[in-house]
């Protein structure tokens, strides 16, 4: 255990010396033709949250405050039903990447756990090729995390609301990443306004300045934090280094970003929202589904792979928050 944290501390630090890993990269997916997009997000300081003066501010996105964010990676789209798909199907399984010394993560894809499929159509005919895929818990989000990893050998999980938050602003400090009014959100974002009652095939929008696609509107995204109105008056400190409020009930915890079910208040870059027992009102299942909101066609999700590596226990407790 020692020596693979020392071979990962070297490896972040070559990152760091030569630059070679600060870039933006493209995820194959073994045994498919599926891949992704990963966007580079150069660590820094932003003030997080929103003024009193802003249009459609929330009293949940006060004080502001500020806060700094290590470097990572960040999914250039939301994740889409081709590759969750695969995660509820397992058949792609035996291809899992052979372990190497530089490999992040040594987790056999076998010991993680997979979504049931659902016993109706959770796109709700909306559409699924190219599409993003919704409905699914916090948890199930961080499983398809735990086998994204497991399945590439490289670390991926949630975003913690911080994370989301400083990328979607993108170096800016207006309401959107953008500017400060919603005029020109629909060359941005599918929302209540333009989405005809659906969501969209993914990058259809224009991306914000880092090149990342609908983290304005299509759908919200689910972040690891807890949900608490309070969370950003709880911090007193001057500067706080990569916040992040650790669950200890299943809700509420934070989505961002809004959808296309909502007014564009709700999809300002400082805009927060809390998970709701609500979200699984039509299941008829006793307990209820670990894996799916039947009433939250407006939820998906994106993944991040931060530059330091945690170890393997700390890896296990982002995929497990449940």
């Amino acid at each position: 255990m020692i020596i693979n944290r020392l071979k990962q501390l070297l490896y972040v630090l070559l990152i760091a010396h030569y630059g070679f890993g600060q870039q933006n990269y493209t995820q194959q997916l073994p045994g498919t033709a599926e891949n992704f997009g990963m966007v580079y997000i150069p660590g820094g300081t932003f003030v997080m949250g929103s003024a009193i003066s802003e249009e459609g501010h929330l009293a949940d996105e006060a004080p502001q405050h500020q806060v700094s964010i290590a470097p990572f990676w960040m999914a250039e789209f939301e994740v889409s039903w081709d590759l969750y798909t695969l995660f509820m199907e397992r058949t792609i399984d035996t291809y899992q990447k052979e372990g190497t010394p530089a490999q992040e993560v040594n987790l056999d894809v076998d010991a993680v756990s997979s979504a049931t499929t659902p016993y109706l159509d959770l796109s709700f005919g909306m559409g699924t090729d190219g599409y993003p895929a919704i409905n699914m818990t916090q948890h199930a989000a961080s499983k398809f995390c735990e086998w994204l990893s497991a399945m590439t050998g490289n670390f991926y999980r949630l975003p913690t609301e911080a994370e989301w938050e400083y990328a979607c602003r993108a170096g800016t400090t207006t309401a959107y990443s953008f500017g400060d009014t919603a005029d020109n959100l629909s060359e941005y974002a599918w929302f209540e306004d333009n989405a005809n009652a659906a969501y969209h095939k993914l990058g259809q929008k224009k991306p914000n300045p880092w090149g990342l696609y609908d983290m304005h509107g299509n759908v919200a995204e689910w972040t690891l934090d807890a949900y608490d109105t309070t969370t950003y008056r709880k911090r007193k400190k001057k500067n706080n280094d990569n916040p992040y409020l650790s669950p200890t009930q299943t809700y509420p915890r934070v989505v961002r970003g809004g959808s296309w079910m909502d007014p564009p208040g709700r999809l300002r870059s400082a805009a927060r929202r809390g998970s709701s027992k609500k979200w699984k009102q039509r299941d008829p299942q006793i307990p209820k589904s670990i894996w799916w909101h039947t009433d939250a066609p407006f939820v998906g999700f994106r993944v991040v792979r931060p530059l330091e590596i945690p170890t393997a226990a700390e890896q296990k407790k982002y995929w497990n928050y449940n």
